[in-house]
């Protein structure tokens, strides 16, 4: 699917957007530190007349005025750098600001062969627009590892939770050099959305293209795609996007009607990211057994061998907070 010219639009603005209030930010702190560090700006200055002057040289046949030139400014970086850091400022605070180092707010990035091609930031962008995933944004508001809590777990509960913390935070850490995939299963409301939320939202602020989905939700978008005569023609665009991101993840599997379309597709959507490397994470309430005899013996293999399982136990998390919220104080 591509985006409509309002979506398109949208996007620019937001970058647009962007550039300007880093811009101002800049100047700002610029402004700052002038104000604060007199020396700075007529230091920072004589770059250009330095240039001029090295250029000039250049043209009068110097050839040893590049290589003067070169190390003069790097000697007036480390100056300025130092006249930061002796009046209380970050070396870098003047450095230009970006959302997105890779394509400096821009949206695109250069490849080595010199063609323009969209930033891994515009994708997601794009992604949230296109599937109306504002509701992942929701999801990891309130639940990422700021809030991460081991309270309301005890004895073997607690062991298990503790070592789907250490293997998420593992699979973040480790995420785009090795090819792993997560699957989060159990009993209801023990933590297994929770940690989905969490890995969203780490790779999320690092620039990876996250697609959510709860399997009901999933399939019914693939059944429309299909079925549907007027959305035909979008159908390979959704699959290139479902197949390509960097992460998918299916929350509540099982909650599906499982049918052969649904076993196919599902399948079909696992084996494609396997063979392109791209990770998966899929939650369920359904336990190994019920995997194995819902769906076909290929799907249980593939995860079962495929993915690192994960298994989370205990009481009902949600249910725990409300009764202790409503619970008279002592």
């Amino acid at each position: 699917m591509a985006l409509s010219n309002s979506q398109y639009e949208a996007i620019r603005k937001e970058y647009q957007r962007t550039r300007d209030e880093n811009r101002i930010l800049a100047e700002a702190r610029l402004r700052e530190v002038c104000e604060a560090v007199p020396e700075y700006l007529p230091l920072s200055e004589s770059v250009s007349t330095l240039s001029v002057a090295r250029a000039r040289r250049m043209l009068e046949g110097d050839e040893d005025a590049l290589s003067g030139l070169h190390q003069e400014l790097a000697e007036l970086a480390r100056r300025r750098k130092c006249l930061l850091a002796e009046h209380g400022f970050p070396e870098d605070y003047l450095e230009p600001i970006y959302r997105c180092p890779d394509c400096q707010d821009t949206g695109y990035v250069t490849s080595d062969q010199g063609l323009k091609t969209k930033c891994h930031c515009f994708r997601q962008q794009e992604i949230s627009l296109l599937y109306a995933q504002s509701h992942i944004q929701e999801l990891i508001e309130r639940e990422n590892f700021s809030v991460l809590s081991y309270e309301y777990y005890q004895g073997e509960d607690l062991r298990r939770f503790e070592a789907a913390v250490g293997i998420s935070r593992k699979f973040i850490q480790e995420f785009g050099e090795s090819f792993r995939n997560l699957f989060f299963y159990g009993t209801v409301g023990t933590g297994k959305s929770f940690l989905s939320g969490c890995i969203a939202r780490e790779l999320l602020q690092r620039g990876c293209s996250v697609l959510y989905f709860s399997a009901a939700g999933l399939f019914d978008a693939l059944a429309r795609y299909t079925f549907d005569g007027r959305l035909k023609d979008s159908l390979q665009d959704f699959c290139e996007d479902l197949y390509g991101c960097d992460l998918l993840i299916v929350d509540d599997l099982g909650t599906e009607i499982t049918n052969s379309f649904v076993t196919s597709a599902l399948f079909s959507c696992l084996n494609e990211r396997h063979l392109r490397g791209r990770s998966t994470l899929i939650s369920t309430n359904i336990s190994l057994e019920e995997l194995r005899d819902r769906y076909s013996d290929r799907i249980f293999s593939r995860i079962s061998s495929g993915f690192t399982l994960c298994k989370l136990t205990g009481p009902d998390i949600r249910i725990l907070k409300k009764r202790l919220s409503n619970a008279p104080a002592v």
